[in-house]
């Protein structure tokens, strides 16, 4: 969902299927207790896991970037929803800081999408299940939304907003196929505009090396001005720009849920509204800002 319809091999999405318990789990296991020992979700979320990292990242959260929130209200106590916001950073801190923020102050889970990359890397991709990622593929968007009821994260820019240059902060790329749009659509649920400002402070890329993200298979290497400052451990430390989340009011669709298909047209010209009020509310945001330390 990182601006189209990433696929993920059919291997890893029959995977992801077969982690759901049969309907008769139960008569399966002799012992009750027996059934589940683990917290570990149908999509490979861990409850304990994200409180572990509740608790490493409030920190950061709360005194380094400082976050603040407008609008947190406008997220349903309930029901999916599809939360859409804008994406920056040569490495993102903006996802996880929604996703704690949310879960904290809302007490809903969050399950963020993200490029098929996350969920194959060793290790990484455990943790980032763990802690709630998900391959950004339409099928597993739709089950979460309509059959989960759950809150959806995706960056509808994908890596055209996290590979831009600093000198192009703020402004947002296209929204790729408006994929986002249709499966909103499709499962019945709203979409949420959030617009975020800040990340692009935190660590802004001043240049990338296309030899070294083909060595490593990764979409780009990054020069930022973190890595200049603090050499490698640049790649983790990140400079304390105050961040700023503002949520927009929801949007709905006045379409029939569950079709298979919905006019192109209509697909892309309201993702093309969510994208110029997102980035409408952005200018408002950056022209009050005092500073971008302190807001």
């Amino acid at each position: 969902m990182t601006g189209g319809r990433v696929g993920e091999p059919p291997s890893t999405h029959a995977a992801l299927v077969s982690l759901r318990p049969p309907a008769d789990a139960a008569a399966l296991s002799p012992d009750p207790d027996e059934r589940r020992r683990s917290d570990v979700d149908a999509w490979g979320r861990s409850q304990h896991a994200r409180e572990l990292i509740a608790r490493i990242y409030d920190p950061l959260y709360r005194h380094w970037f400082r976050v603040e929130w407008e609008g947190l209200e406008k997220i349903p106590a309930e029901g999916g929803a599809l939360l859409v916001a804008n994406h920056a950073g040569a490495i993102p801190v903006d996802a996880p800081l929604l996703m704690h923020g949310i879960e904290s102050e809302l007490r809903r889970p969050v399950y963020g999408l993200a490029d098929y990359f996350f969920r194959a890397a060793p290790v990484l991709g455990t943790v980032w299940a763990r802690g709630g990622g998900v391959a950004a593929h339409p099928d597993n968007a739709y089950r979460l939304l309509h059959d989960d009821a759950a809150l959806v994260l995706v960056f509808p820019e994908g890596t055209k907003a996290t590979g831009k240059p600093y000198r192009d902060r703020y402004q947002l790329r296209r929204f790729g196929r408006a994929g986002f749009v249709e499966i909103a659509m499709r499962a019945g649920v709203p979409v949420i505009p959030i617009t975020v400002m800040g990340s692009e402070e935190a660590m802004p890329l001043l240049a990338k090396s296309a030899t070294l993200a083909r060595l490593f298979g990764v979409p780009y290497v990054p020069l930022t001005a973190n890595m200049l400052l603090l050499g490698p451990l640049g790649l983790l430390g990140y400079f304390p720009a105050k961040i700023r989340f503002r949520v927009l009011d929801p949007v709905t669709f006045d379409v029939l849920p569950g079709q298979d298909r919905y006019p192109r047209s209509q697909v892309f010209d309201e993702a093309e509204m969510i994208r110029s009020r997102m980035q409408a509310s952005l200018y408002e945001m950056l022209a009050a800002r005092r500073s971008v330390w302190f807001g």
